[in-house]
């Protein structure tokens, strides 16, 4: 009778240490970038950005037109032979397209920083360090990966990509 205890406890243990080998490290990955477009995308602040986009370049259309009308302008003057006329909207047509090049270059260079601030947004990095982390938690993830970014991962199965349940807790936090 010992010796069948003695057995059944060696057994035992043996199955306990087997089972504590075999609790394997779970990696998931997540691809960023595509969190980032999904939900600036639908944001606030991207939609701001968007429609500012909007408005300068309907601005830079507006000015181009001008100047193509101060164009066919002076081409019409010169085929009557009003010089005057002619050198007077040529002279126009340089000022505004100085403007219009100015004009264009400040504009894309405010876009370029809101967009690079709102890609920076500390509450948003936050917010989804925050939501990696509760999916990485809940459902037993030791480490998870920039997809884009790590250069080591050569495969990966897609039922370790947590990316749509990312967006899709991220909207669901929103209010979307």
């Amino acid at each position: 009778m010992r010796k069948r205890g003695v057995i059944v406890l060696l057994f035992i243990i043996g199955l306990a240490g087997s089972l504590h080998a075999q609790q394997l490290t779970r990696f998931a990955v997540v691809d960023l970038l595509r969190v980032y477009t999904a939900f600036f995308r639908e944001s606030r602040a991207a939609r701001e950005l968007e429609e500012r986009s909007a408005r300068v370049q309907n601005e830079i259309d507006r000015m181009t037109a001008e100047i193509q009308n101060l164009y066919n302008s002076m081409v019409d003057a010169q085929t009557r032979g009003d010089e005057e006329r002619s050198l007077r909207l040529q002279s126009e047509i340089y000022r505004k397209q100085d403007f219009l090049r100015e004009y264009h270059q400040v504009k894309t260079a405010e876009l370029e920083d809101q967009k690079r601030k709102l890609a920076q947004s500390n509450s948003f990095m936050e917010q989804i360090s925050d939501e990696i982390r509760f999916i990485a938690e809940s459902e037993g993830y030791s480490m998870v990966l920039n997809q884009k970014e790590n250069t080591g991962i050569l495969w990966f199965s897609p039922s370790v990509d947590i990316t749509d349940k990312l967006i899709t807790n991220l909207r669901n936090k929103a209010g979307r």
